[in-house]
């Protein structure tokens, strides 16, 4: 059976067709577009709709927003602790090099200082490092590194930038043993530098005391005067600082005078000294012999 479907909506309430209104709305848009070009009527329009669509936006970028704030807060977090973990690592690093910049720079004036204090009074120097000091309370001595094959002979004389430190005592194939001048086994001839008075200091077993115990009561020797080396027995060379006489005591009844002093070299912090080679004076020339005097001529009876 073939049924035919009729359209029971009145002719005239179907509206324009649609071409019609596309026409319509078309210029309606032109008009909008014209007037907001030529007279700008509908710029607060736009600025109010966008001001009420703007908690819109927040609202549906709010969970994006979070994430992303969340995650950079996170990652910013750790970048920076790794950060500083690597600064405080290389501040680290700087204070040790600055450390040891400030050894090396002191360790730099105290052999500037020796090398100046021994040009006029040694042909070679040699720098020589303190390896180990001997523990026994009573036996100032140190191992230095430096050894025969380095020229070290037994009885060599070692200065330090302010004054006498020792001698070689051992040389050894890489080592050699030195005493210093304030053990109780060593004796250094001095002489008073204001006056020329000579003596012996002796050691005691102190590393900031030596003892001058052959001056007599009335020996020409006062608190503050500096002994330096005498230059006998062509061990030390003359002239150099030995020590500085602190406390001078007579009793009466009593021959020798009790005299300490306290050695110029600091012997309990030196961690360098100084191998010297001393200076010997060239031989003196020896005189020509005088030549004959003529002999007198005869005289003739």
């Amino acid at each position: 059976m073939v049924s035919f479907r009729t359209d029971t909506r009145p002719i005239l309430g179907r509206g324009p067709s649609v071409l019609l209104r596309f026409v319509f709305y078309a210029l309606i848009c032109f008009g909008l577009m014209w007037l907001d070009e030529r007279r700008h009527y509908l710029e607060k329009v736009r600025f109010g709709l966008s001001a009420a669509a703007y908690p819109v936006q927040v609202l549906v970028n709010s969970p994006g927003a979070a994430w992303s704030w969340m995650s950079e807060s996170f990652a910013t977090r750790d970048r920076l602790s790794h950060e500083n973990e690597q600064l405080r690592e290389r501040l680290r690093d700087a204070d040790l090099r600055l450390m040891r910049l400030d050894a090396l720079e002191q360790e730099n004036v105290r052999l500037r200082n020796m090398r100046e204090a021994t040009a006029n009074i040694a042909e070679r120097v040699v720098v020589a490092e303190i390896l180990r000091v001997d523990l026994n309370p009573f036996r100032h001595r140190v191992i230095i590194n430096k050894g025969a094959p380095d020229g070290v002979f037994a009885g060599q004389p070692i200065l330090d930038a302010r004054g006498v430190f020792g001698q070689i005592t051992r040389a050894g194939a890489f080592t050699s043993e030195a005493i210093l001048i304030s053990d109780t086994e060593h004796a250094i001839p001095v002489q008073v530098n204001r006056n020329g008075l000579r003596t012996i200091a002796v050691g005691i077993g102190d590393l900031s005391k030596l003892s001058l115990p052959f001056l007599p009561t009335n020996a020409d020797i006062r608190e503050g005067d500096l002994l330096v080396t005498s230059g006998l027995g062509g061990v030390f060379p003359s002239g150099y600082p030995v020590a500085t006489v602190k406390a001078l005591k007579n009793e009466p009844g009593q021959t020798l005078a009790e005299i300490t002093a306290e050695p110029a070299a600091t012997l309990d912090r030196d961690r360098e000294v100084l191998l010297v080679w001393v200076k010997t004076p060239p031989p003196e020339p020896e005189a020509a012999p005088a030549p004959p005097a003529p002999a007198a001529p005869e005289k003739t009876p």
